[in-house]
């Protein structure tokens, strides 16, 4: 039975001959993250999310809306309306469409229509938060996406009310035209206040002293 290290110096005094013993290394014993390295990872995700912005309102106005005009002779749905709509337009463009193609236009606003407002406000949300450093900038830039993803899930469900009852309510059509505009007005100010805030990021990165 091999003797430890203290009953050897006990047996043989000063002449013990005792192995090295080291501590086995620490694994990950230091985790350095830079900020420049969390600014990059951030910026990845601000960058995905653009692309992915891009895509869905490509992908819903450009494309399915765009391809429902079949479904109608020809007449936009009220979504591309950038500067609303009446109610006559509304009475004739439901004149147009079936059951099911109305039901079609429901199924885009929950799907597409709901998945562009939620992935453009959180994108932009963050595109604004990576770049505005002082916080009551970055809060005045954020209401313009808030209150687009708002007003534009709000304007969906309201352009189904509209288009549902046979004759077409004045009432629900000013509502959901007035918010259709107002969803396509807060979009544009997002998308300035994006710029505004990227200028801004890159206004700070050059006053921001390097490290040697």
């Amino acid at each position: 039975m091999a003797k430890t290290p203290a009953q050897r110096i006990k047996k043989h005094g000063s002449k013990a001959t005792v192995p090295a013993h080291q501590l086995p290394p620490v694994i990950n014993s230091t985790t350095s993250r830079s900020p420049q390295k969390a600014q990059g990872n951030s910026n990845l995700i601000v960058v995905a999310g653009v692309v992915a912005s891009l895509f869905l309102f490509w992908y819903l106005h450009l494309l399915t809306l765009n391809q429902m005009t079949q479904l109608s002779g020809g007449l936009a749905m009220p979504d591309s309306l950038v500067g609303g709509f009446s109610t006559e337009y509304v009475g004739q463009l439901r004149a147009a469409m079936d059951d099911d193609a109305r039901g079609q236009l429901g199924y885009v606003h929950k799907t597409a229509g709901t998945l562009f407002p939620l992935i453009f406000g959180f994108s932009w949300l963050l595109l604004i938060g990576t770049n505005v450093a002082v916080k009551t900038v970055r809060w005045a830039l954020w209401m313009a996406p808030i209150l687009f993803v708002i007003i534009r899930l709000w304007a969906n469900a309201a352009v189904d009310a509209a288009l549902a009852p046979a004759t077409p309510d004045a009432s629900a059509v000013a509502a959901a035209s007035a918010l259709t505009v107002g969803g396509w007005v807060l979009l544009f100010l997002s998308l300035m206040a994006g710029g505004a805030a990227v200028f801004l990021g890159r206004r700070d990165a050059r006053r921001r002293p390097r490290l040697p």
